[in-house]
């Protein structure tokens, strides 16, 4: 296919790919300029106003003016309150639980390894980002404090201080948010969508009127297919979006990057375009115009369908492809009510939840905890037994990087140690040997200051793939001169603050990437199969009697297939950094796996839609027959996933077909079982069952054809 074969370059020049990659993710892109220098005043009003007041962990606040979120100034007002209240809490927890732990050491210990473990639980069940990184954050910074020969009256006034330190970062975060940006709720998770949207429409409208497109397309193009939408997805699990709302908007989120992809493989093509071509690209940028303007005007895009019996020509392949995606992405949204459910209200917070709905029920969080409890406690045991106090910035960098790394890959690790060797080493101590000697003012500093910050927001502002380096970077530079409210003049504090934050690093690496862990592509490989079981198992459901189990097994299982999902795609970006004789093979697997992703995630929405039905919930009963009939419907199409999932595994065709006349003998039913029935409201009912159903059947059946011809092609 024309994917894998862009991907497959950077198979013979690694050094060509990862320059070209590195361009495509430094370069500027609307809004980027704007969210650096916001992310700037904010770090250094906060640097300003704790090293006047001499106000301690001051690196503590600064860091934090770069992790919160900015993308919504509203929510970023409301998460304010949450990181201190948070914070508060996590103090408070501290203190006094260390009242009855602080005279026996192996309490003391026992308790310490405890917290580590909550802190990473919190890490990955959390469903609030900002309060997972308050809860860390104060128990990565106050559990070393707690460990000096001092007073009780001193840590617990460091401890308070470290409250402050935090209310003065989100007040002065959340207050220059206010002053500079004005948007509706919801824009921060339509306008990366219209943004691609409109791209994708430019590059049609090319292709409709005859003519290449300019260079600007090309690269708005290129760069969006780069970018991906990883960050569109972590904003919207960070949103206020109720659950059921979320899983159709990070279903078109996925489609709509699939969409960009597709568009990126056409650019580099050059075809002579036939008269029927160019009408189909027409047809299609209409609709994305449609599409595109209705997501704008907060109003349910209408459903698209388009004419498959045009003449076959070489672009029809990826022209069908992305008419088909188009054609998905309204059909996630039919039967909806108003965009408007779609997006987080100021007023209406229904459905948030404080822990995730697997928290209990899917392993990966326990087994999540307990790889990063094992390494900061091994960083903790460290630091202690060569009595080296000034290396516990270890335990801080294990949390701080466990908030980026839940699926964990080796390009994460890499980005790590360069920023730690950036942020501290090349410019941390860097400057305390040719820069510093020479400043005698505030000013000085202050230039500095804002130069790194600058440096660090624009790595942090781009795609997940690299944004991690200028976190690391910030962090490291912080830790080494926002400590003390004086410059320098020895380098072992430096020393010993990147000392620790790589004894962090190597830990998280030896833990997550080596003891606990296979290649990004067997990991891939293994959450999509795994996502195929589990929605074999999503669809059928309910398996008890009982409604009120039965709803809670769904949306624990709808959240696993979810999280599932996500996790899958950021393997998939993974693989990308992962070298050697079987890479080839690896990105073909990533781009087929890429492929099939938005549509196993539009089945998944389209099962969870008809949930409602399974469950029987009010409005949506079905007579007795009928239900006996889905569910033979159900099961089999269950065990056709779980087949795709074993032929996946072995590498070996093995698929049984879907039943052509199981879905034509249910429909045959629910038409009888309606037929009689007068009321329109009855019809209309038929009308949209039937409707999902077959694109239920349509989907498993593509799905299952697409991944059985790639096993006849290898094998």
């Amino acid at each position: 296919m024309a994917s894998i074969a862009q991907s497959l370059p950077a198979a013979n020049n690694p050094l060509a790919w990862l320059w070209q990659w590195l361009r495509d993710e430094l370069t500027p892109y609307p809004g980027r300029l704007a969210l650096v220098a916001r992310m700037v005043i904010s770090a250094t009003l906060v640097m300003i106003i704790g090293m006047t007041f001499r106000i301690p962990y001051t690196w503590q606040g600064a860091v934090y003016a770069l992790l919160v979120s900015r993308e919504n100034p509203r929510a970023t007002v409301k998460s304010a309150a949450t990181i201190f209240l948070v914070t508060g809490i996590a103090a408070a927890y501290i203190i006094l639980s260390m009242k009855l732990v602080i005279n026996s050491p192996p309490l003391h210990f026992l308790w310490i390894i405890t917290t580590f473990f909550l802190a990473f639980y919190a890490i990955s069940t959390l469903t609030n980002y900002l309060a997972a990184v308050a809860f860390v954050n104060a128990v990565a910074a106050g559990i070393p404090l707690w460990d000096r020969h001092v007073s009780a009256e001193t840590n617990v006034e460091d401890t308070l201080w470290l409250c402050l330190a935090v209310l003065i970062a989100v007040v002065v975060t959340g207050a220059v948010e206010l002053a500079v940006v004005r948007r509706r709720p919801g824009d921060e998770i339509l306008s990366p969508m219209t943004e691609r949207l409109g791209a994708v429409e430019d590059l049609l409208n090319c292709y409709a009127d005859g003519c290449a497109p300019d260079l600007a397309t090309q690269q708005k193009i290129e760069r969006l297919s780069m970018v991906g939408t990883s960050m569109l997805r972590q904003i919207l699990r960070r949103s206020n979006v109720p659950p059921q709302y979320s899983v159709a908007i990070g279903g078109v989120a996925v489609l709509i990057g699939r969409l960009v992809d597709v568009a990126a493989t056409l650019t580099p093509l050059n075809f002579g375009f036939s008269v029927s071509d160019r009408t189909r690209f027409r047809v299609l940028a209409s609709s994305l115009a449609s599409i595109r303007r209705d997501l704008m005007n907060r109003e349910i895009p209408a459903l698209v369908q388009f004419d498959t019996e045009t003449e076959a020509t070489a672009v029809v392949p990826l022209l069908g492809e992305m008419e088909h995606t188009v054609s998905l992405i309204t059909e996630v949204f039919a039967g909806s009510r108003s965009a408007e459910e779609y997006l987080p209200s100021p007023n209406n917070l229904e459905g948030s939840t404080l822990l995730s709905r697997d928290a209990f029920v899917n392993p990966d969080h326990l087994l999540f905890a307990l790889k990063g409890g094992l390494a900061a406690s091994l960083c903790y045991v460290i630091y202690n037994a060569i009595a080296w106090p000034g290396i516990s910035t270890a335990v801080t960098t294990c949390m701080l990087t466990a908030l980026s790394t839940i699926g964990a890959s080796r390009q994460k690790q890499v980005l790590r140690v360069a920023g730690a060797l950036v942020g501290g080493f090349v410019i941390g101590m860097g400057s305390q040997i040719f820069i510093l000697p020479y400043v005698d003012s505030i000013g000085g500093f202050l230039l500095l200051f804002v130069l790194v910050t600058g440096l660090s927001a624009w790595f942090l502002t781009s795609s997940p793939r690299l944004s991690y380096f200028g976190v690391q970077v910030a962090l490291a530079f912080y830790l080494v001169h926002l400590e003390e409210f004086k410059i320098r003049t020895s380098l072992g504090v430096a020393r010993d603050r990147v000392v620790g934050i790589l004894l962090g690093l190597f830990m998280m690496w030896l833990i997550f990437d080596r003891l606990w862990s296979s290649p990004a592509s067997v990991e891939m490989k293994r959450a999509f199969t795994s996502t195929l079981r589990l929605m074999a198992q999503f669809a059928r459901e309910p398996l008890s009697k009982d409604r009120q189990i039965a709803v809670g097994r769904s949306l624990a299982l709808r959240e696993t297939i979810n999280s599932n999902l996500d996790k899958a795609r950021a393997l998939a970006d993974g693989v990308l950094f992962e070298f050697g004789p079987s890479r080839r093979r690896n990105l073909e697997v990533r781009s087929y796996i890429r492929q099939w992703q938005p549509q196993l995630r539009t089945l998944f929405v389209m099962r969870n839609a008809s949930l409602k039905y399974r469950l029987q919930l009010p409005g949506f009963e079905l007579p007795q027959s009928v239900r006996l009939l889905q569910q033979a419907y159900d099961e089999r199409s269950a065990r056709v996933l779980e087949d795709l999932a074993d032929q996946i595994e072995s590498n070996s065709r093995q698929a049984r077909p879907m039943s052509e006349d199981s879905f034509g003998h249910l429909e045959q039913k629910l038409h009888a079982c309606y037929a009689k029935e007068e009321q329109p409201v009855a019809e209309a009912h038929i009308r949209s069952f039937i409707t999902l159903l077959r694109g239920i059947d349509g989907l498993t059946t593509s799905l299952a054809e697409e991944i059985t011809i790639e096993f006849d092609r290898t094998t």
